[in-house]
């Protein structure tokens, strides 16, 4: 852990969050005194603000103020998405990924029979619109994951145009608009497509994931994380503790290896970079790095990868490994418990990350 502590200081990832604002239209945004510092390569669009600022971002309108503000910013930055992305299609149900922001990433779930759609996390409203008309479908659902505006800004609107499309998310997150209150295990059926909601608190106390059931298909599930799991990455922990996260995390290592990721950002690169500095020998590691800067200097996007890829060189995942609790860990607890080592690693893998600066 010598190499990350010498990392410059800490940069706290953008807070898009929310009050809902259930029946009021919407203001014209202000003029917010915080500094927007255009996105490099690997970096979030924002200007890092701390942990303190968080309940005001969640609980007032200047967190929605700035979602607009950086929804503006973008569309005049990147007025085609910030990276090119390639849809998935299986028999019948095809995945389109869809950049927004400076990094996120809202998913379209088709059922190309059917002709119906399920969006995830539709941050950019006018962009999730403009991929619906372009694929000629039907939006019957929004899938929230949680409460954050970069994840739900577009609610509104996608579901003020689409009269019958419901939202679905967990009541304990304050999911604007959110029409569909869902529970762990509980299942939302579209046509052919059944996704099952994971429940994963941690980054905010009512995160869900969804799991698109590969089954009906004969393909691979699909598993869309959020802000809970990225491409050797994972979420920063705003409404929970280590060991809430570590179970959200098990939760996702349960899934089967062939099992696709995707993702709420575009991080790939960046994570790479730290997980090398915790686990330099890791050739698994360095093969997905090169392939990554590959593809990001063609602006192209990375996802998905697979929970059996994210397994070998996600650090995140893998506080089970010998030679990361040697490395990093405290040992095991006062009682023996391999758990409480496992979160105390898992807390230290986030201090560090937090502290992480890639070059």
């Amino acid at each position: 852990g010598a190499t990350a502590n010498k990392a410059s200081h800490n940069r706290t990832r953008a807070l898009q969050s929310h009050s809902s604002p259930e029946g009021k239209e919407e203001p014209e945004p202000l003029s917010l005194e915080l500094e927007y510092i255009p996105r490099k390569r690997g970096k979030n669009p924002m200007k890092a603000v701390g942990l303190a600022w968080y309940s005001l971002y969640t609980r007032t309108w200047l967190g929605y103020l700035f979602y607009r503000q950086q929804l503006r910013r973008a569309r005049n930055r990147y007025p085609k998405g910030h990276s090119k992305t390639q849809p998935r299609l299986f028999n019948g149900v095809k995945v389109l990924p869809i950049p927004v922001l400076s990094d996120n990433y809202s998913y379209l779930i088709i059922d190309t029979q059917a002709q119906l759609a399920v969006a995830v996390d539709p941050s950019d409203p006018r962009a999730v619109q403009a991929s619906i008309e372009k694929e000629g479908v039907t939006l019957v659902a929004i899938l929230c994951t949680h409460k954050h505006w970069d994840h739900s800004g577009g609610n509104r609107d996608l579901s003020r145009r689409h009269r019958d499309c419901r939202v679905y998310g967990s009541p304990q997150d304050g999911i604007p608009y959110l029409t569909h209150p869902l529970c762990h295990q509980d299942v939302v059926s579209v046509g052919r497509l059944q996704i099952r909601a994971l429940a994963t608190p941690g980054h905010t106390q009512g995160h869900l994931v969804y799991l698109l059931d590969g089954e009906p298909y004969k393909g691979p599930s699909c598993l869309f994380s959020g802000d809970l799991l990225f491409l050797s990455g994972c979420g920063r922990t705003f409404e929970g503790n280590a060991e809430t996260m570590l179970s959200s995390l098990d939760t996702v290592l349960g899934l089967g290896d062939d099992t696709l990721l995707w993702p709420g950002h575009e991080y790939a690169e960046e994570n790479l970079g730290f997980a090398g500095v915790v686990e330099p020998e890791n050739l698994a590691r360095e093969r997905k790095m090169q392939w990554v800067q590959r593809q990001r200097l063609e602006r192209k996007g990375t996802c998905p990868s697979t929970l059996g890829e994210e397994r070998s060189y996600n650090p995140f995942l893998r506080t089970h490994c010998l030679a990361l609790q040697e490395a990093l860990g405290p040992g095991p607890g006062p009682t023996g418990d391999d758990d409480c080592s496992r979160a105390q690693l898992l807390e230290e893998l986030r201090r560090l990350k937090d502290m992480h600066k890639s070059k």
